[in-house]
């Protein structure tokens, strides 16, 4: 069994291990050359570049140093959270990374640990992003037919490591784990409508959502069905939220292996200059057929590539196969599976390292989300994000993740 230290350094080696096959910085990928590096790239993201619908422009390698409150608790409590084989829960998980091991393939439960290394790994005890630029664009002429700006916030509940109090929120009788919520800015006739997600810990209790429409100016508490619908008519599904926002034990999950992979990370300031203050910052934008896909620097990742299945019959998904980043444990790219067992829709998230991104971001040791992809192969349809990430503001406040909440805003 490795130490997670060792694991540290073996993810730090196998980029210098790879450095033959890894493209030059500069490199443009495109179908003239694409075959050179398919051992790099996802099957779906290769054939887009063959159609000519995508080239790819490689920047240098990066290592994200992790937050050091959360990697110590990490090494100290390693080997003590434990699989219920009984019923997939997690049982005695104290902070960090719940399973630093390298996962194995002969280990039936790897991907279940993937999935709960990917639930808890840290992205900051809170965040906003505002403006939260949501397009929905015709794949076909790259057309804009609808643009929603959203204030976006997460709260950590418990596990927290950064702003007081920790390690948990008090008034917490419900016992969430973290929540999400969105109010809508623009357009005037979604103006006020906001979602309110409470995520619980205890994986065997159902989720808390609630929408709040302006149209008709009253909270309504979601159905579980209602996470897989598309979301405001886009091509996201509240169960798509931060990767994956449904219940671990509603999926089956397999570990399928370990892929170095061609990945959007990069250092935002360096591709979008600016100061580096809020006030400064320069979104992203996107490229490629319809403008659907992150413009900016591709590096190759280590990550870990996992199936999840429904266990649900009645889900819209056959599976969802998901590339996770091994150093960060964020899901960056997936592949979504309609009923029929064919590729519905492709998930592409661009990351900055947070030192190049705002200065508030710099030593987070959170990999800033800025451009996010759903793009739907069937419609030739995609909905693209734009971010403007601020890990761990103290701006965001428990109130503000309370139904009461949602009613005095929507007013």
């Amino acid at each position: 069994m490795k130490s997670f230290i060792n694991t540290l350094i073996l993810l730090c080696l196998s980029y210098s291990s790879l450095a033959v096959e890894i493209p030059k910085v500069g490199t443009v990928i495109d179908n003239s050359n694409v075959s050179q590096f398919i051992h790099l790239l996802d099957e779906p993201v290769k054939n887009l570049i063959s159609k000519n619908s995508l080239t790819i422009t490689i920047g240098e390698q990066t290592d994200i140093s992790q937050n050091g409150v959360f990697t110590a608790l990490t090494k100290k409590h390693q080997g003590s959270a434990q699989i219920n084989n009984d019923n997939g829960q997690i049982n005695n998980y104290k902070g960090g990374i719940p399973f630093a091991d390298e996962p194995n393939t002969s280990d039936p439960l790897a991907g279940l640990k993937i999935a709960w290394n990917m639930r808890y790994a840290y992205g900051g005890d809170t965040s906003i992003v505002d403006p939260f630029i949501w397009d929905y664009k015709n794949m076909k002429d790259g057309k804009v037919e609808r643009s929603i700006s959203f204030i976006g916030k997460t709260l950590r509940y418990k596990h927290r490591t950064t702003i007081e109090p920790t390690p948990n929120l008090p008034r917490n009788p419900a016992g969430i784990f973290n929540a999400i919520y969105l109010y809508a800015k623009e357009p005037f006739d979604l103006k006020n409508t906001q979602l309110l997600v409470h995520r619980l810990e205890d994986d065997s209790a159902r989720e808390r959502t609630w929408l709040y429409l302006s149209v008709q100016r009253r909270v309504r508490r979601l159905p579980a069905g209602q996470t897989t619908d598309a979301f405001l008519g886009s091509d996201i599904m509240i169960e798509d939220f931060l990767g994956y926002n449904g219940r671990i034990n509603d999926m089956t999950w397999r570990y399928i292996g370990t892929k170095e992979l061609l990945t959007p990370f990069y250092k935002h300031n360096e591709h979008y200059p600016s100061s580096g203050t809020s006030d400064d910052y320069q979104f992203g934008d996107f490229h490629g057929q319809g403008k659907c896909f992150p413009n900016v620097p591709w590096q190759v990742r280590t990550t870990y590539v996992v199936e999840a299945k429904p266990v649900s019959d009645s889900h819209p998904l056959s599976k969802r196969i998901y590339y996770i980043d091994a150093q960060t444990f964020v899901p960056i790219a997936g592949r979504y599976y309609d009923r029929n067992n064919k590729i519905w829709r492709l998930a592409i998230g661009a990351f900055s390292h947070p030192d190049y991104h705002l200065a508030h971001n710099k030593g987070s040791g959170v990999a800033a989300p800025t451009l996010i992809s759903m793009i739907d192969v069937q419609a030739n349809h995609c909905t693209t994000l734009k971010m403007k990430t601020i890990i761990n503001s103290t701006k965001v406040k428990q109130k503000d993740f309370t139904v009461q909440s949602l009613r005095t805003r929507g007013k």
